[in-house]
């Protein structure tokens, strides 16, 4: 009951130090609440909906003739195959798919269309509530890709083709696409009825296949992929595995809860330095109690167990408060990955995970509570009644004397002056200023590299102004020709680069082969940046993809074997580069291509100076249908668009945590050293010093503690904050990311913004300097 009666006094008398530290511990409680909580769902979602579709563990795309009865013969013999079965996908061009309400079709996406029946074994298409579709006739069900992106609502009518070839459906179904559902993936399925899927076949002809496989056993992966792609198989496209599919599914929803535990810690180690500042003060200020207290004989214990009762009852209100805050924030962050991967049921992790974290918050604060209150060892009775002459005494440094001020306006020159001479009181602020500038400027440099045509480069692409693909279709090599001799003949193109994207073997050292994904062509044309070394340069080089280079174990200057034209050709690695497609794994080299294996074609081109490049898009696409043609904006809108969305949120709400941390800290760190200061304030203001004269020189102090913050963060940001975002992307193919910063908000808005908060609060926060007099200060 004592304890109570100290706590509700001193809660009283601090109210505003209390909330704030209140404040920090609830954010930090609920962000370590909300994304501990974010990973355990994101993984059960994937988990769940893995489940429910039956992902398969391998899948061969294949393009072109296919022979079913050997991959059954194959498939029956080979002990470690659960389930085989193929898929057979009608390829649309996206000029006869119009999906929007003004009828536009879709021939400027990047996205490869195909349409499918439900799968018989594995493999299926789900609802929203993750329920195996089965359609009637003259129904369809869309990518939740496209429902997004389009707005397509339920009983909304989409038409397929042109005159003779054309169909509509009427929209009853949003499917998730276990393998498909990430915007990364440029493949969508739509789904039809059986009877309106062989309607289709006869309209469009053109074909696909997935060759997809489930396992005995997962483990047995590596060795079923060699085992297929050695006894001559199909491949006349891709392969990817479960593995993948898990990777890019999770992959935005896996950065945003990355970044939403990096805040929370970053708070928690403000939430700390206040309670630092806040505790000391505390007992600077209580000196007379504390020595009251030390001379009736009250024991040591005692003393510190009313000032940490004090913060625990504080935190663990915060905690408790941040961590049922989280339990409503939590579908908010989670509404995208719902939509696209469901919710799967709450276990008991999801409630003990969260707890187990904000608690571990409550612990570290009032271990460092703990460590903190040491201090009383070093306080005697007698030393606690001169603390008030040693707080004196501290302020005759001498150094930087009014004599040296020069022209500077002497308000302005004793708030900059207090700085130095008190940066032992003032550090604090300016770390915690730093921490909140790295804290705002690093999501907006993150969102400005994503939305960059720059980060293009991580996509293993180089820079140009257009990009045309074109995959699997009928008489593909003389359409390729054709572009080709097309664009070289067309005057407005600068520059062009075709590249042709097939699969090579490579002999391992222990004799065996493994297939490698090998772009060829000329690289020099649009070269890529590389994290070491260069683009191959001649028929003897290769460069590696950065996920490939660690997974097979080289490096500059090693050698590998690959099998080129019937005969076996020693290869040195020339450069690693970064890549997020093909799941990370490629390569480059200026060889032959393999013409039995071609995955993809692809060309490059740059058009002159005063080309419209939007206009010749638009040519293009409908020159060369059924090639994709892209510009490098739309490239990445389409692919990144949904994470880029994400991160937006994310640096909008970073940006209000910012300047929240400015806000508060300011007001609590100004009226603890204004309370500090009384008695110099009223010596000042009987010197003649104005309450506008006071405010100056506070103002010019916290401006310059953010000066030097915002300095230390924008550094610290381009450093450490560049190897952390590295870090949070390599897993997907990218060793090391360029920040690539947009002054208009990392140097201008964001400081402005910073500045007016601290300014704008420092203002309040000094008002009650008018009431420190000679006067009052004699009455005390």
């Amino acid at each position: 009951m004592m304890l109570f009666k100290i706590f509700r006094k001193e809660l009283s008398r601090k109210k505003v130090s209390m909330i704030v530290i209140f404040i920090f511990i609830m954010l930090s409680s609920l962000l370590i609440s909300s994304g501990s909580r974010m990973v355990l769902e994101l993984n059960n979602a994937l988990d769940a909906l893995f489940r429910a579709a039956k992902v398969p563990h391998f899948v061969q795309m294949h393009s072109g003739y296919l022979d079913h009865q050997k991959l059954k013969d194959w498939s029956d013999e080979n002990q470690i195959i659960d389930e085989m079965q193929i898929v057979e996908m009608i390829s649309i061009d996206g000029s006869s798919l119009f999906l929007s309400e003004n009828k536009e079709s879709e021939e400027n996406s990047i996205m490869d269309i195909s349409f499918v029946k439900q799968n018989k074994s594995f493999d299926f298409l789900l609802d929203k509530e993750n329920r195996i579709i089965q359609l009637p006739k003259g129904e369809i069900g869309i990518p939740i890709y496209y429902a997004q992106q389009k707005n397509i609502q339920f009983g909304d009518f989409i038409k397929v083709g042109t005159g003779d070839k054309e169909q509509e459906f009427r929209v009853t179904e949003i499917i998730r696409d276990a393998q498909m559902n990430p915007a990364i993936v440029h493949s969508k399925r739509f789904l039809l009825n059986d009877r309106d899927f062989e309607t289709m076949r006869t309209l469009f002809p053109e074909t696909e296949y997935l060759i997809e496989f489930r396992l005995t056993d997962e483990d047995n992966l590596e060795r079923f992929t060699n085992d297929y792609l050695s006894q001559g198989m199909p491949q006349k496209g891709p392969t990817v595995d479960h593995r993948l599919f898990k990777v890019l599914n999770g992959l935005s929803d896996g950065i945003v809860a990355m970044i939403i535990n990096l805040l929370s810690l970053l708070l928690i180690l403000i939430a700390v330095l206040c309670l630092r500042f806040t505790v000391i003060t505390a007992i600077e200020e209580d000196y007379r109690e504390i020595a009251v207290m030390k001379a009736l004989g009250m024991p040591q214990r005692k003393i510190k167990q009313i000032y940490l009762f004090k913060y625990m009852a504080v935190g663990g209100a915060a905690t408790i408060s941040g961590y049922l805050i989280s339990l409503s924030t939590n579908r908010f962050l989670m509404a995208n990955s719902m939509d696209y991967l469901g919710k799967a049921a709450s276990g008991v992790l999801s409630v003990v995970i969260p707890l187990m974290a904000v608690s571990s918050i409550f612990l570290f604060l009032i271990s460092s509570v703990i460590l903190i209150l040491r201090r009383f060892k070093t306080i005697s009775a007698i030393q606690a009644f001169q603390a008030e002459e040693k707080m004196e005494r501290s302020w005759k440094i001498k150094t930087w004397t009014l004599k040296n001020s020069g022209a500077m306006n002497i308000n302005l020159f004793m708030g900059i002056r207090d700085v130095f001479v008190r940066f032992k009181n003032y550090g604090l602020l300016t770390l915690i200023y730093f921490i909140a500038s790295f804290i705002t400027i690093l999501p907006v440099n993150f969102l400005s590299t994503i939305s960059s045509t720059g980060f293009i480069s991580y996509m293993g692409i180089g820079r140009s102004d257009i990009r045309i693909d074109l995959h699997q279709t009928e008489n593909i090599k003389e359409r390729f020709k054709y572009m080709i001799d097309f664009l070289k003949q067309d005057s407005e193109i600068d520059l062009v680069s075709p590249l042709i994207t097939s699969q090579f073997s490579m002999i391992k050292e222990n004799g065996e082969s493994e297939h490698l994904t090998i772009e060829t062509g000329d690289f020099t044309l649009f070269p890529l940046d590389y994290i070491e070394g260069r683009e191959p340069q001649n028929n003897r080089e290769i460069a590696l993809s950065y996920l490939n280079s660690q997974d097979l174990n080289k490096a500059m200057g090693d050698i590998l074997i690959l099998e080129v034209e019937g005969k076996k050709q020693e290869m040195v690695v020339c450069g690693v580069y970064q890549d997020i497609t093909n799941g990370g794994h490629t390569a480059k080299a200026s060889i032959p291509y393999n013409r039995d294996k071609v995955l993809w074609y692809t060309l490059s081109l740059d058009m002159k100076p005063g080309i419209s490049i939007e206009e010749k898009v638009g040519e293009y696409a409908k020159l060369f249908t059924p090639a994709r043609v892209t510009d490098l904006d739309t490239y990445i809108s389409q692919t990144l668009g949904n994470m880029i969305s994400k991160v937006r949120k994310i640096t909008i709400i970073t940006i209000l945590i910012g300047l929240t941390i400015v806000t508060l800290i300011t007001s609590l760190f100004l009226r603890m050293m204004i309370c500090r200061d009384k008695d110099r304030i009223a010596i000042m203001r009987s010197l003649g010093f104005s309450l506008r004269h006071l405010h100056l020189q506070y103002l010019s102090t916290t401006l310059l503690l953010l000066l030097m913050g915002i300095i230390g963060g924008t550094i610290f940001t381009n450093t450490a904050g560049q190897a952390f975002i590295s870090v949070l992307v390599s897993f997907i193919g990218v060793a090391h990311i360029q920040l690539i910063i947009n002054p208009l908000y990392s140097s201008f808005l964001l400081p402005v913004l910073l500045t007016w908060a601290v300014a704008f609060t420092t203002v309040l926060s000094i008002t009650g300097i008018k009431d420190y007099t000679i006067a009052a200060a004699v009455a005390e």
